[in-house]
């Protein structure tokens, strides 16, 4: 499958999604840093990626409709540990 990590990931997540023999690009390794949400949004849809994210504004199905290829909000306490933001990265996948 066909991913996007947004901006608040890093290197180890994507390394997860390549593991499991998924096709990932990240935000930051495509320079879309500080884009707006409709943007990259747009972007996925055009590349045909799932987004997957931790910022909760993407949860608002009025503002980002289908079509798309979806959008993972991965919801965490505040704050979490490496290992529990990695954990939780693994049961999704």
């Amino acid at each position: 499958m066909k991913f996007k990590l947004d901006e608040n990931f890093g290197t180890r997540t994507q390394g997860l999604f390549r593991a499991a023999g998924h096709d990932v690009q990240t935000v930051h390794g495509q320079k879309l840093q500080g884009c707006s949400d409709q943007h990259l949004y747009k972007m996925c849809c055009t590349e045909q990626r799932c987004l997957v994210t931790l910022d909760l504004d993407f949860a608002d199905i009025t503002r980002f409709p289908s079509p798309g290829s979806g959008i993972v909000v991965i919801r965490v306490p505040r704050n979490p540990s490496l290992a529990l933001l990695e954990q939780l990265i693994q049961q999704f996948l």
